[in-house]
């Protein structure tokens, strides 16, 4: 005679079934022991990282970061990544010409007329510094709103009611296979 589980079994399974489901669905914290304290994690950003652009030679490096209309450029030399001194810089933005404002050595603001618009601008840097001059290229990507967003840690924890509903709509659906299977248990083979 075959078994036939009780139902306070079948529910038993049907829960622990869930409870399976549900944990497997929602991710836990790892711990560690003691020893192994690194001390507090580093703040996340508050905001999202400007866009920015690169542009090096042989002999310059620059680097430029886009805040609304003020760009911020850093100016050092390749061979060892030091300030340019007394240097002048002028930038042709998309085909305008933006004049480059020296803050300190190796170190630029400078004005743009507009917000650039969403995508790539190209960027040419005429640089001279002494004897020295070069001109560098590069391009600034501007990107949408809802691009910068998608790192976004708070982001990932909005699954997170999705994840238990789903969890509790597989044990609902474990408890129901349970149940029907000891109600058609009971009716072919008899009390357990």
């Amino acid at each position: 005679m075959p078994h036939i589980p009780s139902f306070a079994s079948a529910l038993g399974l049907a829960l622990l079934l869930g409870l399976a489901l549900l944990l497997g669905l929602v991710p836990l914290g790892a711990q560690a022991d003691a020893g192994h304290d690194h001390g507090d994690a580093p703040a996340a950003p508050a905001g999202t990282a400007s866009p920015r652009f690169a542009a090096a030679s042989d002999q310059f490096e620059l680097v430029g970061v886009l805040d609304g209309t003020t760009l911020s450029l850093y100016l050092d030399h390749a061979r060892d990544n030091s300030p340019v001194q007394g240097a002048q810089l002028e930038l042709d933005i998309g085909g305008a010409t933006v004049a480059a404002t020296r803050v300190a050595d190796g170190e630029f603001r400078a004005t743009l007329a507009a917000v650039l618009p969403e995508g790539e601008t190209p960027i040419t840097a005429t640089v001279v510094a002494g004897e020295e001059s070069d001109l560098l290229a590069g391009t600034l990507d501007v990107h949408a709103l809802a691009d910068a967003h998608a790192g976004d840690p708070a982001g990932s924890r909005r699954g997170l009611p999705w994840a238990v509903a789903g969890g509790a709509a597989a044990a609902a659906l474990a408890l129901a296979w349970a149940l029907r299977r000891a109600r058609h248990g009971l009716r072919a083979g008899g009390v357990a």
